[in-house]
Protein backbone atom coordinates (compact mmCIF):
# COMPACT_ATOMS: atom_id res chain seq x y z
CA UNK A 1 0.00 0.00 0.00
CA UNK A 2 1.43 3.34 -1.08
CA UNK A 3 1.38 6.52 0.95
CA UNK A 4 1.87 10.18 0.21
CA UNK A 5 5.54 9.99 1.22
CA UNK A 6 6.67 6.77 -0.46
CA UNK A 7 5.60 3.88 -2.68
CA UNK A 8 5.33 0.32 -1.46
CA UNK A 9 8.61 -1.46 -2.35
CA UNK A 10 8.40 -4.06 -5.07
CA UNK A 11 10.05 -7.50 -5.11
CA UNK A 12 13.47 -6.15 -6.14
CA UNK A 13 13.37 -3.38 -3.53
CA UNK A 14 12.38 -5.88 -0.84
CA UNK A 15 15.30 -8.15 -1.73
CA UNK A 16 17.68 -5.18 -1.74
CA UNK A 17 16.41 -4.03 1.66
CA UNK A 18 16.80 -7.54 3.06
CA UNK A 19 20.40 -7.76 1.78
CA UNK A 20 21.25 -4.34 3.22
CA UNK A 21 19.75 -5.34 6.58
CA UNK A 22 21.85 -8.52 6.68
CA UNK A 23 25.01 -6.59 5.74
CA UNK A 24 24.31 -4.01 8.45
CA UNK A 25 23.81 -6.72 11.10
CA UNK A 26 27.03 -8.46 10.05
CA UNK A 27 28.98 -5.19 10.27
CA UNK A 28 27.42 -4.41 13.64
CA UNK A 29 28.35 -7.85 14.96
CA UNK A 30 31.90 -7.43 13.63
CA UNK A 31 32.20 -4.06 15.38
CA UNK A 32 30.93 -5.52 18.66
CA UNK A 33 33.40 -8.40 18.39
CA UNK A 34 36.28 -5.99 17.68
CA UNK A 35 35.40 -3.86 20.72
CA UNK A 36 35.14 -6.95 22.92
CA UNK A 37 38.44 -8.38 21.61
CA UNK A 38 40.26 -5.07 22.07
CA UNK A 39 39.02 -4.67 25.65
CA UNK A 40 39.96 -8.27 26.41
CA UNK A 41 43.48 -7.76 25.02
CA UNK A 42 43.88 -4.67 27.21
CA UNK A 43 42.72 -6.61 30.28
CA UNK A 44 39.65 -4.37 30.65
CA UNK A 45 37.25 -7.28 31.15
CA UNK A 46 38.82 -8.60 34.32
CA UNK A 47 36.31 -8.99 37.15
CA UNK A 48 38.50 -6.99 39.51
CA UNK A 49 37.86 -3.85 37.43
CA UNK A 50 34.07 -4.26 37.53
CA UNK A 51 33.71 -5.60 41.05
CA UNK A 52 33.51 -2.11 42.71
CA UNK A 53 30.21 -1.48 40.93
CA UNK A 54 28.66 -4.45 42.71
CA UNK A 55 29.19 -2.83 46.11
CA UNK A 56 26.81 -0.37 47.72
CA UNK A 57 29.54 2.18 48.41
CA UNK A 58 30.09 2.96 44.74
CA UNK A 59 26.39 3.70 44.27
CA UNK A 60 25.38 5.34 47.54
CA UNK A 61 28.53 7.48 47.84
CA UNK A 62 29.17 8.48 44.22
CA UNK A 63 26.80 7.41 41.45
CA UNK A 64 23.36 7.87 43.02
CA UNK A 65 24.12 11.32 44.53
CA UNK A 66 25.52 12.38 41.15
CA UNK A 67 22.45 11.03 39.38
CA UNK A 68 20.18 12.92 41.81
CA UNK A 69 22.03 16.16 41.09
CA UNK A 70 21.81 15.53 37.35
CA UNK A 71 18.06 14.95 37.58
CA UNK A 72 17.62 17.98 39.84
CA UNK A 73 19.37 20.36 37.44
CA UNK A 74 17.65 18.83 34.40
CA UNK A 75 14.18 18.90 35.98
CA UNK A 76 14.49 22.51 37.11
CA UNK A 77 15.74 23.52 33.66
CA UNK A 78 12.89 21.71 31.91
CA UNK A 79 10.20 23.12 34.17
CA UNK A 80 11.42 26.68 33.58
CA UNK A 81 12.55 26.42 29.94
CA UNK A 82 9.37 24.83 28.54
CA UNK A 83 6.89 27.59 29.50
CA UNK A 84 9.49 30.30 28.89
CA UNK A 85 10.17 28.92 25.42
CA UNK A 86 6.44 28.79 24.69
CA UNK A 87 6.04 32.43 25.77
CA UNK A 88 8.89 33.63 23.56
CA UNK A 89 7.74 31.46 20.65
CA UNK A 90 4.25 32.96 20.80
CA UNK A 91 5.72 36.44 21.29
CA UNK A 92 7.62 36.06 18.02
CA UNK A 93 4.24 35.68 16.31
CA UNK A 94 2.75 38.77 17.94
CA UNK A 95 0.95 41.38 15.85
CA UNK A 96 2.80 44.06 17.83
CA UNK A 97 6.08 44.76 16.12
CA UNK A 98 7.93 45.83 19.26
CA UNK A 99 7.01 42.57 21.02
CA UNK A 100 7.99 40.51 17.98
CA UNK A 101 11.36 42.25 17.56
CA UNK A 102 12.24 42.19 21.28
CA UNK A 103 11.45 38.47 21.53
CA UNK A 104 13.44 37.78 18.37
CA UNK A 105 16.50 39.61 19.69
CA UNK A 106 16.43 37.67 22.98
CA UNK A 107 15.94 34.31 21.26
CA UNK A 108 18.63 34.80 18.64
CA UNK A 109 21.11 36.17 21.18
CA UNK A 110 20.94 33.30 23.66
CA UNK A 111 20.60 30.69 20.91
CA UNK A 112 23.89 31.86 19.40
CA UNK A 113 25.94 31.63 22.61
CA UNK A 114 27.42 28.23 23.57
CA UNK A 115 25.77 26.84 26.69
CA UNK A 116 29.21 26.27 28.26
CA UNK A 117 29.98 30.00 27.99
CA UNK A 118 26.61 30.78 29.55
CA UNK A 119 27.44 28.51 32.49
CA UNK A 120 30.78 30.19 33.07
CA UNK A 121 29.22 33.66 32.85
CA UNK A 122 26.33 32.73 35.15
CA UNK A 123 28.71 31.22 37.69
CA UNK A 124 30.83 34.37 37.75
CA UNK A 125 27.72 36.57 37.92
CA UNK A 126 26.36 34.70 40.95
CA UNK A 127 29.82 34.81 42.51
CA UNK A 128 30.16 38.59 42.31
CA UNK A 129 26.65 40.05 42.24
CA UNK A 130 24.45 37.77 44.34
CA UNK A 131 24.13 36.32 47.82
CA UNK A 132 23.99 32.73 46.59
CA UNK A 133 26.18 30.47 48.71
CA UNK A 134 29.19 28.76 47.21
CA UNK A 135 27.53 25.36 47.68
CA UNK A 136 24.44 26.34 45.68
CA UNK A 137 26.17 28.52 43.08
CA UNK A 138 27.07 25.69 40.63
CA UNK A 139 23.45 24.50 40.56
CA UNK A 140 22.18 28.04 39.97
CA UNK A 141 24.70 28.57 37.18
CA UNK A 142 23.91 25.28 35.44
CA UNK A 143 20.14 25.82 35.58
CA UNK A 144 20.42 29.45 34.45
CA UNK A 145 22.54 28.57 31.43
CA UNK A 146 20.38 25.60 30.44
CA UNK A 147 17.20 27.65 30.76
CA UNK A 148 18.48 30.58 28.69
CA UNK A 149 19.82 28.42 25.89
CA UNK A 150 17.12 25.77 25.69
CA UNK A 151 14.22 28.21 26.12
CA UNK A 152 15.54 30.04 23.06
CA UNK A 153 15.71 26.80 21.06
CA UNK A 154 12.27 25.71 22.25
CA UNK A 155 10.88 29.12 21.28
CA UNK A 156 11.83 28.40 17.67
CA UNK A 157 10.30 24.93 17.93
CA UNK A 158 7.03 26.41 19.16
CA UNK A 159 7.01 29.12 16.50
CA UNK A 160 7.72 26.62 13.72
CA UNK A 161 5.07 24.22 15.03
CA UNK A 162 2.38 26.90 15.04
CA UNK A 163 3.35 28.24 11.60
CA UNK A 164 3.23 24.69 10.20
CA UNK A 165 -0.51 24.48 10.87
CA UNK A 166 -2.87 25.19 7.95
CA UNK A 167 -3.86 28.84 7.77
CA UNK A 168 -7.48 27.77 7.57
CA UNK A 169 -7.40 26.84 11.26
CA UNK A 170 -6.83 30.46 12.24
CA UNK A 171 -9.32 31.79 9.73
CA UNK A 172 -12.01 29.38 10.94
CA UNK A 173 -11.41 30.44 14.54
CA UNK A 174 -11.73 34.11 13.62
CA UNK A 175 -14.86 33.31 11.62
CA UNK A 176 -16.67 32.06 14.74
CA UNK A 177 -15.64 35.14 16.65
CA UNK A 178 -12.69 33.89 18.71
CA UNK A 179 -10.07 36.42 19.72
CA UNK A 180 -6.39 35.84 18.98
CA UNK A 181 -5.62 34.65 22.50
CA UNK A 182 -8.49 32.18 22.40
CA UNK A 183 -7.42 31.00 18.96
CA UNK A 184 -3.88 30.42 20.15
CA UNK A 185 -4.79 28.60 23.37
CA UNK A 186 -7.82 26.63 22.18
CA UNK A 187 -7.11 25.94 18.50
CA UNK A 188 -3.47 26.31 17.47
CA UNK A 189 -1.41 25.18 20.47
CA UNK A 190 -3.32 21.93 21.13
CA UNK A 191 -2.81 20.89 17.50
CA UNK A 192 0.82 22.02 17.35
CA UNK A 193 1.85 20.17 20.51
CA UNK A 194 1.66 16.75 18.86
CA UNK A 195 3.76 17.89 15.91
CA UNK A 196 6.28 19.63 18.18
CA UNK A 197 6.64 16.77 20.66
CA UNK A 198 9.56 14.91 18.96
CA UNK A 199 11.61 18.11 18.70
CA UNK A 200 10.76 19.08 22.27
CA UNK A 201 11.81 15.67 23.60
CA UNK A 202 15.07 15.86 21.66
CA UNK A 203 15.80 19.17 23.35
CA UNK A 204 14.94 17.74 26.76
CA UNK A 205 17.45 14.94 26.15
CA UNK A 206 20.01 17.63 25.32
CA UNK A 207 19.26 19.29 28.68
CA UNK A 208 19.96 16.04 30.55
CA UNK A 209 23.28 15.55 28.78
CA UNK A 210 24.38 19.18 29.02
CA UNK A 211 24.29 19.04 32.82
CA UNK A 212 27.64 17.25 32.48
CA UNK A 213 29.19 20.54 31.31
CA UNK A 214 28.56 21.97 34.75
CA UNK A 215 30.55 19.21 36.36
CA UNK A 216 33.43 19.59 33.92
CA UNK A 217 33.81 23.38 34.18
CA UNK A 218 32.29 24.82 37.36
CA UNK A 219 32.44 21.93 39.81
CA UNK A 220 28.80 20.88 39.87
CA UNK A 221 28.61 17.42 41.48
CA UNK A 222 26.56 15.72 38.75
CA UNK A 223 26.82 12.14 37.50
CA UNK A 224 29.86 12.49 35.23
CA UNK A 225 31.75 14.55 37.81
CA UNK A 226 31.09 11.96 40.51
CA UNK A 227 32.32 9.29 38.12
CA UNK A 228 35.70 11.03 38.10
CA UNK A 229 35.82 10.98 41.88
CA UNK A 230 34.82 7.32 41.90
CA UNK A 231 37.50 6.38 39.36
CA UNK A 232 40.15 8.36 41.23
CA UNK A 233 39.41 6.51 44.47
CA UNK A 234 39.05 2.84 43.68
CA UNK A 235 37.35 2.07 40.36
CA UNK A 236 38.72 1.62 36.86
CA UNK A 237 38.43 4.59 34.47
CA UNK A 238 37.11 2.69 31.44
CA UNK A 239 34.68 0.65 33.50
CA UNK A 240 33.35 3.77 35.22
CA UNK A 241 32.83 5.50 31.86
CA UNK A 242 30.88 2.50 30.55
CA UNK A 243 28.68 2.30 33.65
CA UNK A 244 27.90 6.03 33.56
CA UNK A 245 27.22 5.88 29.81
CA UNK A 246 24.77 3.03 30.43
CA UNK A 247 23.00 5.14 33.07
CA UNK A 248 22.66 8.02 30.60
CA UNK A 249 21.32 5.64 27.93
CA UNK A 250 18.70 4.22 30.30
CA UNK A 251 17.72 7.68 31.51
CA UNK A 252 17.31 9.17 28.04
CA UNK A 253 15.61 6.03 26.72
CA UNK A 254 13.05 6.28 29.52
CA UNK A 255 12.44 9.93 28.62
CA UNK A 256 11.97 9.24 24.91
CA UNK A 257 9.79 6.19 25.62
CA UNK A 258 7.52 8.28 27.82
CA UNK A 259 7.33 10.94 25.11
CA UNK A 260 6.47 8.32 22.46
CA UNK A 261 3.71 6.95 24.67
CA UNK A 262 2.38 10.46 25.27
CA UNK A 263 2.44 11.25 21.55
CA UNK A 264 0.50 8.08 20.69
CA UNK A 265 -2.02 8.86 23.40
CA UNK A 266 -2.50 12.41 22.11
CA UNK A 267 -2.98 11.18 18.55
CA UNK A 268 -5.50 8.54 19.65
CA UNK A 269 -7.45 11.05 21.70
CA UNK A 270 -7.62 13.43 18.75
CA UNK A 271 -8.78 10.69 16.40
CA UNK A 272 -11.41 9.50 18.85
CA UNK A 273 -12.76 12.99 19.50
CA UNK A 274 -15.34 13.65 16.84
CA UNK A 275 -17.45 16.17 18.70
CA UNK A 276 -19.08 18.97 16.75
CA UNK A 277 -19.47 22.33 18.38
CA UNK A 278 -23.05 23.41 18.80
CA UNK A 279 -24.62 26.74 19.64
CA UNK A 280 -24.23 26.20 23.40
CA UNK A 281 -20.53 25.40 23.00
CA UNK A 282 -19.94 28.48 20.89
CA UNK A 283 -21.83 30.65 23.34
CA UNK A 284 -19.68 29.37 26.20
CA UNK A 285 -16.47 30.16 24.28
CA UNK A 286 -17.56 33.57 22.98
CA UNK A 287 -20.98 34.78 24.17
CA UNK A 288 -20.79 38.15 22.46
CA UNK A 289 -20.10 36.76 19.02
CA UNK A 290 -22.77 34.08 19.29
CA UNK A 291 -25.45 36.45 20.54
CA UNK A 292 -24.67 38.80 17.69
CA UNK A 293 -24.70 36.16 14.96
CA UNK A 294 -26.63 33.05 15.90
CA UNK A 295 -29.28 35.09 17.62
CA UNK A 296 -30.01 37.11 14.46
CA UNK A 297 -30.18 34.04 12.25
CA UNK A 298 -26.88 34.56 10.47
CA UNK A 299 -25.93 30.88 11.00
CA UNK A 300 -28.32 28.18 9.98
Amino acid sequence: MSSVLYDTPGPRAKRRNAVLSVVFLVLLAALAWWVWKTMDDKQQLRWALWQPFTTSEAWTTYLLPGLVNTLKAAALSMVIALPLGAVFGIARLSDHRWVRIAAGVVVEFFRAIPVLLLMLFANEFYNQYSQVSSDDRPLYAVVTALVLYNASVLAEVVRAGILALPRGQTEAAYAIGLRKGQTMSSILLPQAVTAMLPAIVSQLVVIVKDTALGGAMIGYAELLSERGTLAANYADVIASFIVVAAIYVVLNFALTSFASWLERRLRRSKRSTGAVLGADDLEEMNPAAVNGTLGTGTYA
